[in-house]
């Protein structure tokens, strides 16, 4: 007999990675992914390694959901989910990028925001991970550290966009 999942119980797919059960279906489970977001899998999905079972017999509410998905979100992934917001007047706004001889290409300036804030998140998090780096000596974790902050410099040029300045990409002359 199969034991069903119940929401928020944690898996860990062989092609999607972390995840997390926040809705039941008839036939499938809809499974948030830390890298690649909603997808539906089949209960009878068996090559998953399930990292916590929650019974599907213990109701949760969807805020109680949400609430134990943003936390895991924030351990395994080191992600903020905070609410990044662009800049007022950029609103609604659209990026053309023209070259001599080519069709211009428009870009909603929200989408190209949200790839920067990825980046940053991103950014972040391989520094973390350098810093918590068992096998790279001191040494070695300051000179990739000095790259980190290098990249976080080369993006100022897009703090423009942030609505929060506390939000900004700080290079090292923003260091103290």
């Amino acid at each position: 007999m199969i034991e069903f999942l119940g929401i928020g119980s944690r898996v860990k797919h062989p092609a999607f990675g972390d995840g997390v059960i926040v809705r039941l279906h008839l036939a499938a489970y809809e499974v948030c992914f830390v890298q690649f977001g909603l997808k539906m899998v089949g209960k009878d999905y068996s090559n998953w390694q399930v990292v916590e079972r929650i019974p599907t017999e213990d109701a949760v509410s969807y805020s109680e959901a949400e609430q134990s998905l943003i936390k895991i979100l924030r351990s395994w992934a080191g992600v903020s989910l905070e609410k990044i917001e662009l800049g007022d007047r950029w609103r609604n706004g659209k990026m053309v990028l023209q070259a001599d001889g080519v069709q211009p290409k428009e870009i909603p300036v929200d989408t190209f925001f949200h790839k920067i804030v990825m980046m940053r998140d991103r950014l972040r998090v391989l520094e973390q991970a350098v810093n918590a780096h068992k096998k790279l000596t001191d040494e070695d974790k300051v000179n990739l550290q000095q790259y980190i902050t290098r990249c976080y410099g080369s993006m100022t040029t897009f703090n423009v966009l942030f609505k929060n300045k506390e939000d900004y990409f700080v290079g090292e002359g923003g260091k103290e």
